[in-house]
């Protein structure tokens, strides 16, 4: 097939979706595809249509490749890709418009609430420990966890680094303890949990990307009960917003609750692809290789 790998762009995840992007073209030559890597540009229609491609594979991340808006030019130029469409993707990317589509389905999720980051200098949102996240991000880009021993103020102090200097409104989340968890879904199958320790620190942007900062647990070791759960919270996730291909679903537990202590944080529709990507683990742990995982999205996509 004629492949196109779009990859780059301008969000804060350009790099990793370029690791991401090279990654997939070269297993589409390996596979004995006819591939063109673009690096995403104002051009880009211009230069898909070029390209007369029969499918694209979406390696971007972030905005605007993972909001619904590349979807929607791909539909538009009459394109086959890889990943979910519109709908999903504009759903997904939106923290708290997940929360209301899927809590009403029985699956639990932090309590939250959008806040101006002006308010945080006047007061807390909520009582500490509790967790800042922009609303319309991936990859913990912006997160920060508010301690009483976190060095931001008490309220936080406009001058000190966080999301506050760059996003004007954030999700506060109540700060779940405990451990770190991730589900992939493949098709309509979730593949595993794997439990995610940061060497230090928390499960943040660097540590996600970055060898050597986190530890993964494939599987992950874990009560039956809460195994079963999560896989079971990842696909319903997954069939409730209509993805396709794959997606990931991040989740927090705490231990001494049990059970009830997992919480589903958010569902990524364009998750990773690089070496230290959590997908491609899954896959693999399931006996798929990283080449096979690419033709299997690639037929998805054409498949529609």
């Amino acid at each position: 097939m004629k492949v196109v790998v779009l990859m780059g762009g301008w969000s804060a995840e350009r790099e990793v979706s370029l690791t991401s992007g090279a990654g997939i073209a070269e297993a589409c030559r390996r596979l004995g595809h006819d591939v063109t890597p673009i690096d995403m540009d104002r051009d880009v229609a211009a230069r898909l249509r070029a390209a007369a491609p029969d499918v694209v594979f979406n390696a971007l991340h972030g905005t605007p490749g993972e909001d619904g808006r590349v979807q929607g030019l791909l539909d538009i130029l009459g394109l086959k890709y890889t990943h979910s469409g519109v709908t999903p993707s504009a759903i997904a990317i939106d923290k708290q418009l997940t929360k209301r589509i899927l809590e009403p389905l029985g699956i639990r999720m932090p309590a939250g609430r959008i806040v101006t980051s002006e308010s945080l200098y006047t007061a807390d949102p909520l009582p500490r420990p509790y967790v800042l996240k922009p609303v319309n991000e991936g990859s913990s880009v912006g997160v920060a966890i508010v301690t009483d021993a976190s060095n931001y103020g008490n309220p936080i102090l406009r001058e000190v680094p966080g999301p506050w200097q760059e996003f004007t409104e954030l999700l506060a989340e109540p700060f779940i303890a405990g451990k770190e968890l991730t589900v992939a879904v493949l098709g309509d199958e979730a593949l595993a949990v794997t439990e995610l320790r940061p060497v230090k620190g928390f499960y943040d942007y660097d540590a996600k990307y970055t060898d050597g900062l986190t530890v993964h647990e494939c599987p992950a070791q874990l009560p039956a009960e809460v195994e079963a759960s999560a896989l079971a919270m990842a696909l319903a996730a997954h069939r409730a917003l209509g993805c396709r291909g794959t997606s990931r679903s991040d989740f927090r537990w705490d231990p001494a609750q049990g059970e009830a202590g997992l919480y589903l944080l958010e569902i990524n529709t364009q998750p990773g692809m690089t070496p230290l990507s959590l997908v491609p683990e899954q896959a693999k742990y399931r006996g798929i290789s990283y080449d096979a995982l690419v033709q299997r999205l690639l037929d998805a996509a054409v498949a529609g």
